[in-house]
């Protein structure tokens, strides 16, 4: 038998998911718990094989449950089961250790074939999200600039000239100039609004 932990804030959502896997003869649910502290307490007396967690619950969210209960669970798996697949959610979540991501829109079928699969020790991601790991994963990484680039462009953002940046800087206007066309190459862009824009984009201001 796989012994699951629902945790999940919603009574309604643990009795219906109860329901659908204990219809299964291999699958028998040995807790539920509303909230992220409430299922690490649980998981550690009961010791499931897979834990179904939910991300967003009132009193602990389901990332910060999952590295906590893997750390202190050993054998544990655990799945995400929520509504919400953005990208920030679903890197969380793998980030934190979970072996899998899948969304409640799942059938009963393809749940309980995950909940088999996640025990064998294989990783369960819903369509969406592997294709959201495969973007991911395939992004470029932002383009790397220098410590005084990242200066001279911090400046442009606040709305300085080139020749207020000189003589902050203490280098010539030229220099100024000579830094700008390298972030510009750098970004792939063709002006100082352009560069402030997307180098905010990629996280570098």
């Amino acid at each position: 038998m796989i012994r699951i932990l629902l945790v999940d804030d919603h009574p309604v959502v643990r009795h219906g998911l109860r329901g659908m896997l204990e219809s299964e003869p291999d699958l028998v649910v040995v807790g539920e718990a509303s909230s992220g502290p409430e299922g690490i307490e649980l998981a550690a007396t009961v010791r499931p094989d897979i834990v179904l967690m939910d991300l967003r619950m009132p009193g602990g969210d389901g990332v910060s449950a999952t590295g906590t209960m893997l750390a202190s669970v050993p054998g544990v798996r655990v799945v995400v089961l929520t509504t919400y697949e953005s990208d920030r959610d679903i890197l969380r979540a793998i980030e934190a250790g979970a072996s899998g991501y899948l969304l409640k829109d799942a059938s009963p079928t393809e749940l309980a074939d995950a909940v088999r699969a996640a025990a064998r020790g294989e990783t369960v991601l819903a369509p969406s999200v592997a294709s959201t790991l495969v973007r991911q994963v395939r992004k470029p990484a932002p383009p790397a600039l220098s410590a005084r680039e990242s200066e001279v462009l911090g400046l442009v953002a606040r709305g300085l000239t080139n020749a207020d940046i000189g003589k902050r800087l203490f280098i010539s206007e030229a220099t100024v100039k000579t830094h700008l066309l390298r972030i510009f190459n750098k970004l792939d862009v063709a002006d100082r609004t352009a560069a402030v824009t997307t180098a905010m984009q990629h996280g570098l201001l």
